[in-house]
């Protein structure tokens, strides 16, 4: 895996930028968070960067800091979103704003970027809510959810396409205190058929 390259800048025309490295030339692809933090063409530049193998092309992606490259990592992994797809969001909003749009849970923003549907800008919030450090929110009466179980849950019922206003509604019908994250999911999915 090549995680850093450190080279002279050679080109740089969005989304691509061309890096010498000791004589070699790397293609790589940018978001615009990065372009913004780059030298001018012949200057020296370092990148960090995550590589993409695929039966018809490898891709080499590249951000001007770790956090970048961390957020590029932890979109990809979300099902439905590509490599394209986390580009456009770094392009649209820094990575501090968006952890911001994901602890409030403001999907609408990540809307306005292109690329972004509605129901990916609500998966993506959704399914990032635990590493953003946001924890269950307990309804006032609401048993307590063993740690992770109703979180996963949910996650499961978004990831397959219910909208997150129904996943909660079929999560909060169904859960009972010390249901397993298997159970819930059944629960659920036998009362949204009814």
């Amino acid at each position: 895996m090549i995680g850093r390259l450190s080279g002279t800048l050679l080109n740089k025309q969005p989304p691509l930028l061309l890096l010498d490295v000791h004589g070699v030339g790397y293609e790589v692809e940018a978001p615009m968070s990065t372009f913004f933090r780059l030298p001018a063409v012949g200057e020296a530049v370092v990148l960090h960067t995550h590589l993409v193998v695929r039966e018809d092309a490898q891709l080499l992606f590249g951000f001007a800091t770790l956090a970048e490259k961390g957020l590029f990592r932890d979109l990809i992994r979300i099902s439905g979103v590509g490599p394209k797809v986390a580009l456009a969001v770094l392009s649209g909003i820094s990575v501090e704003d968006y952890w911001g749009v994901v602890r409030a849970g403001e999907s609408g923003r990540l809307v306005k970027i292109p690329g972004i549907g509605k129901k990916t800008a609500e998966r993506l919030v959704l399914e990032m809510r635990d590493k953003a450090g946001v924890g269950e929110v307990a309804l006032p009466g609401a048993p307590a959810a063993p740690v992770g179980a109703l979180a996963e849950a949910r996650s499961a019922l978004a990831s397959l396409g219910y909208k997150p206003a129904e996943v909660q509604r079929l999560t909060d019908a169904v859960y009972k205190d010390g249901m397993s994250t298997e159970a819930i999911i059944q629960e659920a999915l036998k009362r949204a058929l009814r």
